[in-house]
């Protein structure tokens, strides 16, 4: 098991000071999880270190909007979940695998290429409480999956075409995302929208805070 140590390795990597902290996000207050601690910040950031962060972002250290409200969802709804093989696509910190995991799947996959998003997911299954499948390749994820779930890969317009990848490998899809208003494929159906933030807060547009939930 991944610990606060080894994430904080990670983080120095790409800002010397910085650290984790145990919290537990707006959106989703049911999951504790270490994520980046917005106190190292006081006073300026050196040119090297904000060229650093912009070359290797820890996107693990943040609990990005959609996956709040995609986790918040899927403990609200635990019947999407319960008694399935789930995966969690882009897991990042981990957070969507950890509320699968806490709402009754027999199997919660998170699956991400990035070493240390697989680390954080672990240091975080441990701290829910919860045990996850890792998993560091789409390509040789585990078979009989009957669920995947997806927050916030579609930063990136070139990743539609992940949407129709989705649904030939899996036999449902449950998807949050706050980039795209018209994701351009009529077998995602919208079942929510909810309004959430980033944390700790980046300050992002208002228009990134409004999250819609889709089911295909």
């Amino acid at each position: 098991m991944a610990s606060a140590d080894v994430l904080d390795a990670h983080l120095a990597q790409t800002l010397s000071r910085g650290r984790v902290a145990v919290t537990r996000p707006a959106g989703c207050p049911d999951i504790s999880l270490y994520l980046f601690d917005p106190t190292v910040l006081e006073g300026p950031i050196s040119h090297d270190e904000a060229q650093a962060v912009v070359a290797q972002p820890a996107y693990w250290s943040f609990c990005w909007a959609s996956g709040q409200v995609l986790a918040a969802y899927i403990l609200e709804h635990p019947e999407l979940v319960r008694g399935k093989r789930i995966l969690d696509f882009g897991s990042g910190s981990g957070v969507v695998a950890i509320a699968a995991a806490m709402a009754g799947a027999s199997e919660a996959i998170a699956c991400d290429t990035d070493p240390a998003a697989l680390d954080a997911a672990s240091a975080n299954a441990e701290l829910n409480k919860v045990n996850l499948t890792l998993c560091n390749d789409w390509g040789q994820r585990p078979a009989g999956v009957e669920l995947l779930t997806a927050a916030d890969v579609l930063y990136d317009p070139d990743n539609r075409p992940l949407l129709e990848v989705f649904r030939q490998a899996v036999p449902a899809v449950l998807l949050a995302d706050s980039r795209l208003k018209d994701l351009g494929n009529g077998a995602y159906h919208q079942q929510a929208i909810r309004q959430s933030r980033t944390w700790p807060d980046l300050h992002e547009f208002e228009e990134f805070n409004q999250v819609r939930i889709y089911l295909a």
